[in-house]
């Protein structure tokens, strides 16, 4: 089981992205850092998910504007065996960070 760093993506613009999946037989509990490293404010959503294709219910974030040179965190994230992290952001040049510790359920 992981602890420190979990995950890193560069985001691609205008596409869902799964950041993290949290193992099987175990759950983790997590904190999301997104940095817009672009010019322009980007628009983000961000999901905890079964799928890889978020629901309406699954939103923790929607549309958040994040300024250039900003970052959005989200802390203390539970997710359960095989539950997601997906972000969808309007512009490319965000990065995502996931840290935390995976735990034997």
């Amino acid at each position: 089981m992981a602890t420190g760093r979990l995950a890193a993506q560069d985001v691609s613009g205008a596409t869902l992205t799964t950041v993290y999946e949290c193992p099987a037989d175990t759950y983790t509990v997590a904190s999301i850092s997104i940095c817009n490293r672009g010019a322009d404010t980007s628009n983000i959503s961000l999901a905890i998910c079964d799928s890889a294709t978020p629901v309406n219910g699954e939103y923790i974030e929607f549309e958040t504007g994040l300024l250039s040179k900003n970052i959005l965190e989200r802390t203390g994230i539970v997710l359960a065996a095989t539950q997601k992290i997906v972000i969808l952001s309007s512009q490319a040049s965000i990065s995502a960070v996931v840290v935390g510790i995976e735990t034997a359920a």
